[in-house]
């Protein structure tokens, strides 16, 4: 879909004073008290009057509104015994509100709102919420009705493109924030940079909580499709040294920023942008002004970590809440009046886990109706299995389960490039285990099984590479493994996810046949590849069936992202599987299943 240019210039937000500045009477409070200091009723124990207010956090909400999984018909539930939702995050919301007073608290989200689960795909892709009288995004409804106060945007909110993300933003009682979302022509921003939210002390003085929103710069690699030639993202660190002097000017007495940014300092797609990716304890290291972070995009657990600002001395506390509403972050912070002005005397952040209480029944009874909707649609059949596959041993074995991703793969990619000037060249194909619990049954097969075998909005690309960048390819990939000395029993649990390479930048390659030597060093490890059973031709042309992700440079892989684009969709892969299995009819392993690939060690093979 294409973006309408006076709408999304309309709707760009000018700096100034009129920006988001929110009264007191806007600000959805809740629990907050007046330290008075030990005997003192005036509270001037300490010489000054004191002020407590909680800011709760959450992040990566990826679609979750109810505690269920989508890809398995039943409540969500995992080895750690979490829940998801954010039914289970508003109970918490009301208990913290009821604790401190709803007039004392602010609420916020560090971003990955609008993708993730089937409830999240159905109103962006089968029924979306940009059709004239569409229905409003369910997200949308729940953060309403809980009293969101703001959020900043995540990278996942541009999978559908901008006119869902413009008309969820519609839909929303509080802003979507990115300082570091603009115009990829004026550099102006493209989304409300921050809000500045009024609460106020029990003796009737103002303190202004300013909220800072930054997003990822990644989002110009991952979302290129979508958002190039229209938006840019500068980095984090930069941005935020240009915002935060400005808010402190306009009155701000306590910065928080809601960061979808990881801790870490590291990047995915390594030198592409010169940006990183990960850089909210960077914006704390280095940007004065700041009193919390609230953290996104990693998927981690940090209750509290405590940064010293370089400049100006003062510690800056982050937190990151987990993800899928599992967690709720509490920053509560004390302010104390000085020489008539408030000072941040301290802040402490923690979480709350959200399996300790019930879903609101307020939250799921309002949006009953859509998840009985898409619970239909994700039990439709569109087919049936000749046999059970499953991905459980699919990081370390060439599994059937991976085979048909692949296959299926490049039979798009072949029919799409018949009768064009590469129809001659072999199409080899990439997958990653996304999961691996996934699992396509014997007998009935439904929408629910194809989205857990494919759980990523991920499109599809044809991208031309040499024998020689195939191999640089693999050899990347590879470093997935642990090294492993040769003799001795390996456990497979342990040989995986080296240096925390996650199991989503770990590929296969169909089409070529190789073995994988855990027992050499990472970058000497891809021996005996073969194509049509001789020995791979690094001068040899060869297109890629490869996801939008891998293409665009996540993992940062090589050559795939410079290579040559011959074909692309805007279809999901997911979508593709799905339609080759209700057009086929049936998934007969003996079609595709083949070991192509196995681990060894010193040329024995590990399993």
């Amino acid at each position: 879909m294409s973006l309408d240019r006076r709408k999304f210039l309309g709707r760009s937000v000018v700096t100034g004073a009129g920006v988001a500045l929110a009264g007191a009477a806007g600000a959805p409070a809740a629990g907050a008290v007046e330290d008075r200091g030990a005997g003192d009723p005036g509270g001037r124990g300490h010489g000054r009057e004191r002020y407590a207010f909680t800011v709760m956090g959450t992040t990566d909400l990826h679609g979750n509104v109810f505690n269920w999984d989508y890809t398995t018909a039943a409540e969500f539930d995992d080895a750690a015994h979490n829940d998801v939702g954010l039914a289970k995050i508003s109970t918490l919301v009301t208990q913290v509100r009821r604790e401190k007073g709803r007039r004392h608290t602010l609420l916020i989200d560090a971003g990955d709102t609008i993708q993730g689960t089937q409830l999240a795909y159905y109103y962006a892709k089968v029924d979306p919420i940009t059709d004239p009288g569409g229905p409003v995004h369910p997200m949308a409804r729940a953060m309403n009705a809980i009293g969101y106060d703001a959020a900043a945007l995540g990278n996942h909110e541009f999978n559908y493109g901008i006119p869902v993300l413009r008309k969820f933003e519609e839909s929303c009682d509080f802003p979507l924030l990115g300082a570091n979302a603009v115009d990829a022509r004026s550099l102006r921003p493209a989304f409300r940079p921050y809000v500045l939210k009024r609460l106020r002390s029990p003796r009737g003085r103002e303190v202004t909580v300013a909220v800072l929103g930054l997003t990822n710069p990644g989002i110009a690699i991952w979302d290129k499709a979508h958002v190039q030639g229209k938006l840019a993202f500068p980095g984090l660190v930069e941005q935020a040294a240009k915002w935060v002097p400005k808010l402190r000017s306009m009155g701000a007495d306590v910065v928080i920023v809601a960061a979808h940014s990881g801790m870490s300092g590291t990047s995915s797609y390594g030198d592409q942008l010169p940006y990183v990716e990960n850089a909210a304890a960077l914006v704390a290291e280095q940007v004065p002004g700041i009193d919390a972070i609230l953290v996104g995009h990693a998927h981690v657990e940090v209750p509290e970590r405590r940064v010293v600002n370089k400049e100006s001395g003062r510690e800056v506390v982050l937190s990151e809440p987990l993800k899928w509403g599992q967690r709720l972050t509490l920053f509560d912070v004390a302010v104390e009046r000085h020489r008539g002005r408030w000072e941040v005397a301290s802040v402490a952040s923690r979480v709350l886990n959200s399996n300790a209480v019930a879903e609101d029944a307020r939250i799921t009874g309002l949006l009953r109706a859509e998840h009985r909707k898409v619970v239909a649609y994700v039990n439709r059949v569109i087919g049936r299995s000749k046999a059970e596959m499953t991905a459980a041993e699919a990081p370390v074995k060439d599994t059937p389960v991976l085979d048909f991703i692949a296959f299926v793969q490049a039979e798009v990619v072949r029919k799409a490039l018949a009768g064009s000037a590469y129809a001659s060249l072999p199409v080899l194909s990439q997958a990653s285990c996304f999961s691996r619990t996934a699992r396509v049954p014997e007998g009935d097969v439904t929408i629910r099984s194809m989205a857990a075998l494919y759980p990523f909005d991920n499109t599809l690309e044809a991208r031309v590479l040499t024998g020689a960048q195939v191999r640089a390819y693999l050899e990347f990939s590879a470093r997935y493994y642990v090294r492993t000395a040769a003799g001795g029993p390996v456990d497979p649990s342990k040989v995986t996810n080296a240096d925390g390479t996650p199991d989503y930048n770990y590929d296969v390659v169909s089409g070529v046949s190789y073995e994988i030597d855990i027992a050499k060093p990472a970058g000497q490890r891809i021996g005996k590849l073969m194509f049509d059973g001789k020995p791979l031709d690094d001068a040899a042309r060869f297109v890629l069936a490869v996801n939008n992700y891998r293409a665009s440079g996540g993992g940062n892989f090589p050559h795939v992202a410079a290579a040559e684009q011959v074909w692309s969709t805007s279809d999901e892969i997911r979508n593709l599987i799905i339609g080759w299995v209700q057009e086929s009819g049936q998934i007969d392993p003996a079609r595709f299943a083949s070991v192509d690939w196995r681990l060894t060690r010193d040329g024995v093979p590990v399993f």
